[in-house]
């Protein structure tokens, strides 16, 4: 397993806390430090969707300029713009053997997906 994100994301951080409460162990992937590739990011939003792997509810969002988000029309825009700016990727991303599972932090579907 491993959980992708930011350390200091508050939703990170309950993902990670709930995940240890259960005995999980992920590995964490910092993409601030280690950075994402584009192929990662078009997995992710084959699987989520490119509106949902790209986070319109932060600061990161909210930063860039009204032509850049209104640019922002299909997965091939999104991604481009997920791996120039990675803090505008919803947090976290779960993966367990190798496929992306969870996206985000809900405490039941998490229950649901990691019995």
């Amino acid at each position: 397993m491993i959980l992708y994100g930011i350390p200091n994301c508050n939703t990170v951080k309950k993902a990670r806390v709930w995940l240890e409460e259960k005995g999980f162990k992920p590995e964490f992937h910092d993409f601030k430090k280690k950075g994402i590739t584009i192929e990662k990011l078009n997995q992710w939003c084959d699987v989520f969707g490119w509106e949902v792997v790209l986070n319109k509810k932060g600061t990161t969002w909210r930063s860039l300029s009204p032509d850049l988000q209104k640019s922002i029309v299909d997965q091939k825009s999104a991604v481009a713009i997920l791996f120039e700016n990675n803090s505008a990727i919803k947090r976290p991303v779960i993966e367990v053997q190798g496929k992306p599972v969870l996206i985000g932090f809900n405490e039941e579907a998490y229950t649901d997906a990691l019995k």
